[in-house]
């Protein structure tokens, strides 16, 4: 990746913005679907974050998300990526990385973080911990959606099954659900699945997704 331009990083932690993430994740999933090559996608998020603010502050959150940012990219090789995807959640792009290699990278993040703390003022706030999610192409998908999707479902088991670990994507299980849909929406979502060349089914899924994001249910995630 070439060198980064200021409007490119987050003022606050220095690593890349959302926005890049969106525009370089698209051009390596790109290539690798061209030459094959594997693609990781890690999620990040600090343990109890909202504890934290809460306790100490608002700016002392600021300090902890600088020092984890410093971790993580003090960890990282020159090819991948680290952003801050929004909040106190991190995600890094890993081209060329096999889920094995980004998996032990990811372990090493998290216990370098574990074995750190940030000083605010004159307070040191220890016990920082973060959990993470592992996906990776083609293993766990071939589209940006599904990928992040099982990135961020792999982050999720690791906060509520303790914290303070690295969970991997695994294969979904489907839930059949009783549902009820218009005869529009359902020729509708027959038209756009064809034109996007996506199953009915991860287009619904990707609906999900995003209707639980605005609504806040991730915000568990950082209790």
């Amino acid at each position: 990746m070439n060198h980064p331009q200021p409007h490119q990083l987050d003022q606050l932690t220095g690593v890349y913005t959302r926005k890049e993430f969106s525009d370089q994740f698209s051009k390596i999933l790109q290539s690798s679907h061209l030459t094959g090559a594997p693609l990781s996608v890690a999620m990040i998020d600090i343990d109890h974050f909202l504890k934290i603010n809460e306790t100490y502050g608002r700016q002392a959150g600021d300090d902890v998300l600088r020092a984890v940012a410093g971790v993580i990219q003090k960890s990282l090789k020159e090819t991948e990526i680290p952003i801050r995807y929004g909040g106190d959640e991190f995600a890094i792009l890993m081209p060329q990385t096999e889920r094995e290699q980004a998996f032990l990278t990811m372990e090493r993040i998290r216990s370098e973080v574990e074995s750190i703390w940030a000083e605010s003022g004159a307070v040191q706030i220890r016990d920082i911990t973060v959990s993470g999610g592992l996906a990776s192409y083609p293993n766990d998908g071939a589209t940006e959606a599904e990928i992040l999707r099982k990135a961020d479902q792999a982050l999720y088991r690791a906060k509520v099954t303790g914290r303070n670990k690295i969970c991997l994507a695994y294969e979904e299980k489907m839930v059949p659900k009783t549902t009820h849909y218009t005869q529009t929406q359902l020729e509708r979502l027959s038209a756009l699945a064809k034109k996007e060349g996506l199953g009915e089914a991860e287009l619904l899924r990707e609906a999900l997704d995003g209707l639980l994001q605005k609504y806040g249910i991730n915000e568990i995630e950082s209790m």
